[in-house]
Parts: structure tokens; sequence; C-alpha cells
């Protein structure tokens, strides 16, 4: 096969996604009425016919289409690729399973991969990635298994760095480490937000220092503070809570304390909590934080939204006893009914070769799970330098970490996650009773966890 020939690094924009649409049968989707209906009534795929659904950003709605379009004049098949909000995906894949409509192949994010290989509703692919699994570690591998069964592919990964303004830190006389070993320590970032905190004070501007990307589905974002002060979620079996190991002395207790202050000394906005609707990113291109947390997924967005109003970094993550990071990115898996099985595993191991992996993560700005391809690095179609940040950013998870986040029962853990955190970020529980509040549910779900496995 010859090398796949790189897109246009201009985002095409949802309107030029509207009109490739006939191209490979892409078809939006809004609001969840229409969803279900539009859903419902799909057929599946045939021997020549995939049925595909995605969502993302706008650049990662072009690509799928071009990939599916290429894979199809390749094979003389047909890829039809549906696209749904974020918020809507599962709706749209839980709703079709019980009716037996579900895509071919769907995108699914990491957290919530192990809800679906834990339960027996996912194509076991094991056989199809033996040449997959030479090239990925076993920590992004481990995010797409169940017990030693393949049931997806690692199409890229994404993670968090700190965003900052090079004006504002020129202005406070703040430099930041240029290597990952010499990231802030936690007291040093309390320090630089104290800096942060009052020179906005002094000059009238009312700039939070930052904020955490921790909306939404993003309540498992706080893990990474856990894992920073060298906890874990789980016990290294899966069968029951680590949180709280080491009582008010342990991680979790110093990691919770830590996070909890960010609203006590006055370094997050209050309307940043884990259950709010304001995102950080909207905050920060619009002038309104010195720094944020935020995915590489996201800087196309903030080069078109900030412009030339000013310039921004990225630094790492700050550090406690060790450095740490989220898992973020996605996988792509297939239907356990899938009519053509063997379609959907060619097309999924096609999506996830060299060629393909190194087009969709250089033009989407996200990162590829292949090692030889982040050793070799991409031509990323913008922000080269603040992906170096996040290259190195996320070799700093470990399998431990990944297994914390990818158990079947994961998406109960996640909303646990958000309804806790909330409470004692912005109410009167305590770090005590939140985290027993937490680990009570772990340890409730640890037990399915088993059954699954």
């Amino acid at each position: 096969m010859s090398p796949v020939p790189p897109l246009a690094s201009r985002p095409l924009g949802r309107r030029a996604v509207l009109r490739g649409a006939a191209v490979a049968g892409l078809v939006p989707l809004a609001g969840c009425a229409g969803l279900t209906e539009r859903v419902s009534s799909t057929t599946p795929g045939g021997r020549d016919r995939l049925t595909m659904q995605v969502y993302g950003t706008d650049v990662e709605a072009d690509l799928y289409v071009e990939l599916a379009r290429r894979f199809s004049e390749a094979r003389g098949v047909t890829v039809d690729v549906t696209y749904v909000p974020f918020a809507e995906a599962l709706t749209a894949v839980d709703s079709g399973l019980l009716a037996g409509t579900a895509p071919d192949v769907f995108r699914v994010d990491y957290p919530t991969m192990g809800l679906y290989s834990g339960t027996g509703q996912l194509l076991d692919i094991t056989d199809a990635t033996a040449e997959l699994a030479r090239d990925v570690s076993p920590a992004y591998m481990g995010a797409v298994s169940s017990g030693d069964r393949v049931y997806g592919v690692p199409q890229h990964v994404d993670t968090s760095a700190l965003l900052y303004r090079r004006d504002v830190f020129d202005a406070a006389g703040i430099t930041v480490p240029d290597r990952g070993e010499d990231a802030w320590s936690w007291e040093e970032f309390g320090e630089v937000a104290d800096r942060l905190r009052d020179a906005a004070e002094a000059d009238g501007t009312g700039r939070a220092p930052f904020a955490v990307n921790w909306q939404e589905f993003g309540a498992f974002r706080w893990l990474t503070w856990l894992f920073e002060a060298g906890g874990q979620l789980y016990t290294p079996d899966l069968g029951s809570a680590a949180l709280t190991d080491g009582g008010a002395d342990g991680p979790g207790a110093r990691a919770l304390e830590f996070t909890r202050s960010f609203f006590e000394r006055g370094w997050v906005p209050p309307a940043t909590s884990t259950k709010a609707t304001t995102l950080p990113d909207a905050l920060f291109t619009s002038g309104r934080l010195s720094m944020v947390f935020a995915g590489n997924f996201l800087l196309p967005a903030f080069s078109e939204t900030v412009g030339d109003r000013f310039a921004y970094g990225a630094t790492f993550q700050p550090q406690d006893a060790r450095r740490s990071s989220e898992l973020g990115g996605n996988a792509l898996v297939a239907n356990a009914d899938a009519t053509n099985p063997e379609l959907a595993a060619e097309f999924l191991t096609y999506m996830v070769a060299p060629e393909q992996m190194a087009t969709f993560c250089a033009e989407g700005v996200l990162l590829p799970t292949r090692t030889s391809l982040l050793e070799r690095g991409l031509d990323f179609a913008l922000s080269p330098d603040l992906m170096e940040v996040y290259s190195d950013q996320i070799r700093t998870i470990t399998d431990r970490d990944v297994a914390d986040v990818t158990t079947p029962t994961f998406a109960e853990v996640n909303t646990v996650l958000a309804n806790e955190l909330e409470q004692c970020f912005l109410g009167d529980a305590s770090v005590a009773d939140t985290l027993d509040a937490i680990a009570e549910r772990v340890d409730a779900t640890a037990t399915l966890n088993e059954a699954a496995s």
C-alpha cells in the first residue's frame, strides 16, 4: 500500500464536513430526540458495507470521512460515517445495542471502554492486532483489553498540559520549567498561583490564576493529582479501593486537600468545579485566566479563537511524589454482532496502520499510540512546540494508572467522583468523608469488575 498522502492542513470546518457527507455517508445528528429516531431507523452494515459512528472536533470529523473514503475505494466497499456530539454518543450506541441496530464500528473514550469490553458487547480482535501490540505500549493495549483479549484499537491518546499566557508571565517575572523532570512541585505551583492572584488583584484585571478541566465527563482528571501524590484508586488486583490508604496522611488525603485549596485560596473561579457548566478553555481564550489545564485536542480551536490577541505557551503539569497525567483519547471498536466481523476487524487495523495513524494524529494535533511514531515525531499541523510538552507529558502515565480508569464500571465511578468532589470543593463535606464516600462506591463497583472479567 502506498503511503497515505497528507490532508490539507487547514481545517475544512463544519460546513465543509457536511458538504462532504455524501462521500462517506456522514450523517450529522442534532438533539437527543433526533438522535434516537435516526439510530433506531438505521440498519446494520452488510457484507460489503460498514456503518461507523464517531464524535469529535471538526478536524477529526473531516479525517474520519476522508480515511473511510480511502478504505472504501481500496476495498471496493462502503463505509457510512455518522457524526454525533460526544454527549450523545453513548446514548446512540446503547440504544442501538438494545435494538440490534448499533453501528458496526464506533469511537469510544478510554474511561468508558471497560463498560463495553467487560460485558461481551465488542468484537474480539485479538488475532488481528498482533502486529499492533508489538508497537504499542502495554498501557495503551491494556486500555482496549479485558483479561488477555483485545476488543479495540487505541487510535490515539491525548492528555493535559498547563497552558499559560506569555504576557502575564513576563509581567510577573515568572519563568517556566523547560524539562519535564524539572516540572514545578505542588508547592512551587502554589507560589506561582499566589503571585498571579495577587498581581491580578493589584492591576484590577480580576484574572484568575488558573482552572482545571475536570467538568462534564472529565472528573476522572482529578485522579492525576492522586497519582502525582503516589496514590491509586484501586488496589493492584482492582478488587477494592486504595483511595483511603494511609488515612489522613495518605496520598488520597494529600491530593484532595491540595485540590480543595484551589477554591479556598482563590486560585480558580468558583464556577469551574467538577459539576460546573463553565468550561476553562472558554475562560482562557476570553482572557479571564492566566493558566489553564487543557488537552492537546483543543489546540486547533485555541489557535482560531485566540488569534493574535495574546501568545501562549505550554509547560508541564506539576509533580509531587511523581509525575503523572490523565489518559485521554479514544479507541475504535467493533460491535460483536457486526454482520461482517472480518471486514470490521480489517477496517480497525487499517485505521491504526502507521500511515493512517500518522495522518490522523498529525492533522488532528493528537498523540499516536504507536511507539515508532512517538519516537519518530510527527509533523503536527500546528503548535509543534506545544506538542513537545504534551508528548513528554503522556509518557508519565503508568500501566497502573490506565488500569484504574478502564474498569468495566469506571463510568459509574466517574459520576461518583464528580458528585463527591463537588461537595468537598464547594460544599461542607470534609476530606475524610469525601474519600470514604468515593471509596465506598469504588468497593461496590469492584465486585462488579470481578464478575465482568
